[in-house]
């Protein structure tokens, strides 16, 4: 479980976290939300210590970039671990924790009858639409391994880590593959090569090294019984 240490700095807060952020990390927020409040500018994370990032944890980081946004107010992600890394990475949401200070976007409505930076609003649009993107994808990733945890008798883990190494190895964006996954439910056909991939991944994943390798039939992943 996640633990954390608070430090004020001027007008912000030191947040350092350890442990793991996953779905219990969402304890954690009331008192990240109380924080927010009292500092003047924001709160600045140190993630090193961090061992283990699922998209439920993101899913926090992102609760918490937004309630700041609301009160014009920044998070940051001023260090981390190669698992918090790669997650923001693969879910494109980097950016959204990498400003310092005051971002043009949470800035101050300008006074009337004065114009606002041109660059302004494109920024705000384009933070927007990342946040959108990442708060739409992350449902279907959670599922997707969910699925594979199912399918397989993965753990958490694991299953993160075979949806990473898939979507690296056939070149896929995470959430079109966890969205393709999803749809062997229905009856869709992963590609061939996914399916490769996919079975080479779960099959170096599997905490029992001795049992035949998983494989795909009739386009629905399933395991050997």
């Amino acid at each position: 479980m996640a633990t954390m240490d608070v430090t004020p700095d001027g007008d912000r807060m030191t947040v350092t976290v350890w442990g793991e952020l996953d779905l219990g990390s969402r304890r954690l927020l009331p008192e990240l939300y109380d924080m927010l409040t009292l500092s003047g500018g924001g709160i600045d994370l140190r993630l090193d210590a961090v061992g283990f990032c699922d998209c439920s944890g993101l899913n926090a980081l992102l609760d918490l970039h937004t309630r700041a946004a609301d009160q014009g107010k920044t998070v940051t992600v001023r260090s981390c671990g190669v698992a918090v890394e790669r997650l923001l990475d693969l879910t494109g949401t980097r950016e959204l924790f990498a400003g310092s200070g005051r971002p043009e976007s949470a800035a101050p409505p300008a006074p009337l009858g004065t114009t606002a930076p041109e660059g302004g609003g494109q920024d705000l649009r384009a933070e927007v639409a990342q946040l959108r993107r990442a708060m739409q994808t992350r449902p279907t990733i959670d599922l997707a391994r969910g699925i594979l945890m199912a399918s397989f008798s993965l753990s958490p883990e694991a299953a993160w880590s075979v949806l990473v190494r898939t979507s690296q190895n056939t070149n896929t964006k995470l959430h079109d593959l966890a969205q393709d996954l999803v749809g062997t439910v229905r009856g869709s056909t992963l590609p061939e090569q996914v399916q490769q991939q996919l079975a080479a991944a779960v099959a170096g994943a599997s905490s029992h090294p001795g049992e035949p390798a998983a494989h795909s039939t009739g386009g629905t992943v399933e395991s050997r019984g």
